[in-house]
């Protein structure tokens, strides 16, 4: 294993979104992403895929789950060899892999563990699967050199986002931050738009996307959509 920094995407499935739940009120096809990252040596694993949920649950989004030992071995790897497991949050379709897991650490933000003690955030099992061993975090936090883990709450309450700096620039991977790449490149415009002195109505301003932006990112990437930020200039 090469001891760069390298960022590989992870095919772990897809599920139907109802139009309930869209802006256009059509149902939408989206992916379910983990991404794999090697990092001086070792190999840090950032969501890990659809889980089983309830009856009801899989009726209402319809889920296909490629097993994550399948995307691992199409990456050359296996999951005895993540060394750390960051999941940008713990509902249900980004843990589904959690439990291939017991003994290695899995990073989290104590806000998020606070919900699941709390009740119906997610399945159980999922969570507290034998020799689950989650180490929370209150804050941000440089866990490896150059590779941070920053709260990005607003989907949850304790989401969070893992940044992996690397030769040719700084990866953002933002979890479900935003739907899409585009909703994130409206938030990082309307960014510029108040900074260059636009004229209000403007969009409400979020602390953690300026946070973001402070690692003067080049690739932004997502939890389900497979495109990609790029800065514009």
């Amino acid at each position: 294993m090469s001891a760069h920094t390298a960022v590989r995407r992870l095919d772990l499935g897809w599920f139907v979104r109802p139009g309930t739940e869209t802006a256009d009120g059509q149902p939408r096809v989206e992916p379910a992403l983990g991404y794999l990252v090697a990092h001086q040596g070792e190999l840090l694993l950032f969501d890990t895929g659809i889980g089983a949920a309830d009856p009801e649950t899989d009726a209402h989004y319809r889920p296909y789950r490629r097993p994550l030992q399948e995307a691992l071995a199409a990456a050359g790897t296996s999951p005895a060899e993540i060394a750390l497991v960051v999941n940008c949050h713990l509902h249900f379709d980004h843990i589904g892999g959690n439990p291939l897991f017991p003994a290695t650490p899995i990073m989290v933000q104590a806000a998020e563990m606070a919900l699941v003690r709390a009740g119906k955030h997610t399945p159980d099992a999922l969570v507290g699967f034998p020799g689950a061993r989650y180490e929370e975090l209150s804050g941000e936090a440089e866990i490896r050199p150059g590779v941070w883990i920053v709260p990005t709450p607003g989907h949850t309450a304790g989401h969070q986002s893992l940044v992996v700096g690397q030769p040719d620039g700084t990866v953002v991977l933002a979890g479900q931050t935003h739907a899409s790449a585009s909703d994130f490149a409206a938030a990082r415009l309307a960014v510029t738009a108040v900074g260059q002195g636009a004229v209000p109505p403007l969009p409400p301003p979020d602390s953690w996307p300026a946070r973001l932006l402070e690692f003067d990112p080049r690739r932004v990437l997502f939890a389900h959509d497979a495109s990609v930020w790029e800065p514009i200039g």
